[in-house]
C-alpha cells in the first residue's frame, strides 16, 4: 500500500529541528530505510527571508509513526536531536 494512501487521516508530529542540512538528509534517509515516510517543512523559508540556514527546517512524521521513529533515532545514536 502507498505510505501517502496509509497516512491518509493522522496528524504529524515534529520530530526535530535542525539547520544541518547533511544530518536532516541523513536521518530523512535512515527513517525510509525503516519504512517511515517524512515530511521536511521550512525549506524555502530561509531563502524566501534571505538567509539561508537561518530558519531550522523542521521534520515531520505521521503520529502513528512517532514513537518508531524515535526509537529508530535513539538506536541510530541521533537521540539527542529529538524535539522535546
Amino acid at each position: 500500500m502507498p505510505v501517502n494512501e496509509r497516512r491518509r487521516g493522522t496528524g504529524m508530529k515534529e520530530l526535530l529541528r535542525s539547520n544541518d542540512l547533511v544530518k536532516l538528509s541523513w536521518i530523512e534517509a535512515l527513517l525510509a530505510d525503516s519504512g517511515i515516510a517524512v515530511l521536511v517543512l521550512d525549506q524555502h523559508t530561509s531563502v524566501l527571508e534571505g538567509s539561508a540556514g537561518a530558519i531550522p527546517r523542521r521534520l515531520m512524521v505521521a503520529d502513528d509513526d512517532y514513537r518508531r521513529a524515535r526509537h529508530v533515532l535513539e538506536s541510530a545514536g541521533e537521540g539527542a536531536e529529538i524535539s522535546s
